[in-house]
Order: structure tokens, then sequence, then C-alpha cells
């Protein structure tokens, strides 16, 4: 996007002035041209900064958000735990593992809760970013796609999904004070998430389902392990 206008300044109705990108997403750059991954990753991680440099005054939705609207909730923290517990329900009644480890998983997402302290600051995040949601400009810069999702949350919600998407190239990418009580609280409720959302599509007739199993195993996997299991 190179202009948003929603004032009716230049056009009797809102209007944004966007640029095609028919090249190489982050993702692909990355696997065909590994000596280009510094620069990459590089440029990636200004546009992190420049993204995570922007606030709300309260958490939610950014469209909520802007007109006004409160997400419900006390705390990013509090919304976490509450998923992570959905999850922890929904994945109990669906895999034997998961049953046995329920009064472990449970135990785990409030002692790690009981460690976050309270923050007052909501930063601007894309909510679901690897690789494959960066496109490159014909100049090598990364541009953002799929921001439906983007909301004013806990920075952390962020890191620790970056984390997994891009793997050995993170490092690139981790930023100076992030809170590591947060940080562990936000990661395993992810991998609880990585498991209850496909266990929930393979409750119907999903297409392929081999990959959606395999989702869910190793993010079960990773779960337990985070648990003490």
């Amino acid at each position: 996007m190179l202009y948003a206008d929603a004032s009716h300044t230049h056009l009797p109705a809102d209007a944004a002035v966007v640029e095609d990108l028919p090249g190489d997403s982050l993702e692909e750059l990355l696997i065909r041209d590994p000596q280009a991954a510094p620069e990459a990753m590089g440029r990636m991680r200004v546009l992190l900064e420049t993204l995570h440099s922007r606030t709300g005054p309260r958490f939610g939705k950014v469209a909520l958000v802007d007109e006004g609207g409160s997400s419900h909730g006390t705390s990013c923290e509090q919304r976490v735990v509450e998923g992570a517990l959905r999850c922890v329900e929904e994945i109990a009644v669906r895999d034997a593992r998961a049953a046995a480890g329920r009064e472990a998983f449970e135990q785990a997402i409030h002692a790690l809760a009981a460690e976050v302290r309270p923050r007052t600051r909501h930063t601007l995040i894309h909510g679901e970013l690897g690789p494959d949601h960066v496109l490159l400009t014909s100049d090598g810069r990364p541009a953002l796609i799929d921001i439906e999702g983007l909301m004013y949350f806990d920075v952390e919600q962020e890191y620790v999904f970056l984390q997994l998407r891009f793997g050995r190239h993170y490092d690139a990418l981790h930023a100076p004070g992030l809170d590591e009580a947060r940080m562990r609280l936000y990661r395993l409720s992810m991998h609880l998430g990585l498991v209850a959302g496909p266990l929930r599509l393979l409750d119907g007739d999903f297409p392929h389902p081999e990959g959606m199993r395999a989702i869910a195993e190793s993010n079960l996997v990773r779960a337990l392990e985070l648990a003490g299991r």
C-alpha cells in the first residue's frame, strides 16, 4: 500500500493506491538464494521495528480499536490464558496423551501466567507473520500481506510466532527487551493452539489430512515438553 485516504479529500470515496508485487515471497527467496538471506532479513528487521513502533490505547483488532471500541477482557495475558485453557479442553477430548496431560497443561498455564507482570503498552502486530506473509518489491523491500489480523497486543505474541516460522533465520529478527515471562506463556499457548486448530479441522472432511495430523503431532509433543510431561 502506497497511499490511503478515507477523508474523501481527493475522491468522493475511500481511496487507496497499491502496488502489485508479482515477485517472490521472502520464504521463496530464503530457499532459492541463501546468500541473499542476511540482507533480506536485515530489511525484515527494519520493517518489524517500524510496525512495532506503533501503539494503540487498548488491545484488540485494529479496526475495532481505531473506531473507539475495545476487545473483551482486562489484559492481553488474560486473553491468552483463556484461549490456552480452551485449547486444552478441546484437545483433551481428541487425544489420549493430551487427556493424560490435561492437569499438567492447566497447572503450567496458571504458573506461567502468575509470572507475568502488568503492562499498559499495546503494540501493533501482524499476528501470524511467517516468511510466506512477506512479498518482495522489485528492489527487494519486504511488504506484509494478509494483514486482516492486525491488532494491538503484546509484542511477545508476534515473536513467539516469528521464532516458530522463521526457524534458523529468527536470530536476525530477535528484538531486545522482550518480556521472557510473556514469551514462555505465549509460546505454550501458541503450541496448544496449533494442536487444537488442526484437530478441529480433522473432525470434518478435511482434504489431505496428513499435513494437519503432522502439525498437530509436532505441536502436541512440544506443548507436552513445555508443560513438563
